[in-house]
């Protein structure tokens, strides 16, 4: 444990601008970070375990300069923008270790397609937290006479669905207690699940996940059914009305179904077109709902699709 973060604290230094390396190496715990935010002649801030924090150095808040973002987009474009250009285009940027840098600035346009970005005037890095067995009370909820069930997690943003989406598909993928193997496909629209760097997955979905990134959910999903024959799809964050058609495509090709969604409990959900008709028309199985503070008095809960709650975990 203390090794991976370790490791994680290294990835991080070395896309940071030289003079706020010092103060993060002394002064953050990379296991509670959970993002960076950095915004020209404004506050570094931080956020550990949910609480935002200024950076303070020589007993100053620490505000970012024009000299510090250049240096940080240099450092996490390899001093090659070009060479990301597409990338940078989406507003993100996946870095070694699976951390995700996201951009704003100026954007610059070909017609209607938009073909980069510059004058970048924000970065929020958001630092991937892998957490193995995080999901080893749950999967047992989610499988039926061997079956993966058709699962949803909820949660409020920060709250770590995608954390626990990651250790699912690993438990899925690689075969437990409570089910055989399956072939898994992920689509990481976001590079988040895999966090695929240089042709590598830098996150551990077991030994038989395929990956797709790059691409919309809805495009990814229709790709693998036809391609890969995954017995178990997995996205993050659906929610776009694009997206039911292909649900419902992989659904009833025979694909179960891993995803996660922003909300704060199934009711809400309920509340919205796109998940009202889902919920009603018993799509999912089970759904996992988080709630309360990252890293202290977090609560996961189960329910079926009669909204029965099969367990609380503190």
């Amino acid at each position: 444990m203390k090794q991976r973060y370790e490791k994680t604290k290294q990835q991080i230094l070395k896309i940071l601008p030289c003079k706020m390396r010092m103060y993060f190496e002394r002064n953050v715990d990379f296991e509670k970070l959970q993002e960076i935010r950095i915004r020209i002649n404004r506050p570094v801030l931080l956020k550990e375990n949910g609480k935002e924090k200024k950076v303070v150095a020589d007993q100053k808040i620490y505000e970012a300069s024009a000299a510090d973002m250049k240096e940080c987009v240099e450092y996490i474009s390899k001093y090659s923008r070009y060479a990301y250009e597409h990338e940078m285009s989406q507003g993100f940027l996946t870095v070694e270790g699976g951390h995700r840098v996201g951009f704003a600035g100026k954007i610059i346009r070909d017609g209607t397609k938009i073909r980069h970005m510059k004058e970048i005037t924000s970065l929020n890095i958001r630092v991937a937290h892998e957490k193995k067995g995080c999901a080893d009370e749950l999967i047992q909820y989610l499988v039926e006479n061997g079956r993966i069930l058709h699962t949803l997690i909820i949660s409020p943003p920060g709250l770590g669905k995608t954390t626990l989406l990651r250790d699912l598909i690993r438990q899925v993928s690689n075969g437990t207690r409570w089910n055989e193997g399956c072939s898994v496909g992920v689509v990481d629209e976001r590079m988040e699940l895999g966090s695929v760097y240089q042709g590598e997955i830098q996150n551990d979905l077991g030994i038989r996940s395929d990956v797709l990134s790059g691409c919309t959910k809805e495009e990814g999903m229709m790709m693998l059914v036809r391609s890969m024959a995954p017995e178990v799809i997995a996205v993050d964050e659906i929610g776009r009305e694009e997206e039911i058609p292909a649900i419902l495509y992989a659904m009833c090709s025979g694909c179960r179904f891993l995803a996660t969604a922003h909300g704060d409990d199934v009711r809400q959900l309920k509340e919205k077109p796109f998940f009202k008709e889902m919920i009603q028309g018993k799509y999912f199985e089970r759904f996992i709902v988080l709630s309360g503070i990252p890293g202290q008095d977090q609560e996961v809960r189960i329910y079926d699709t009669k909204e029965c709650c099969l367990n609380v975990q503190e």
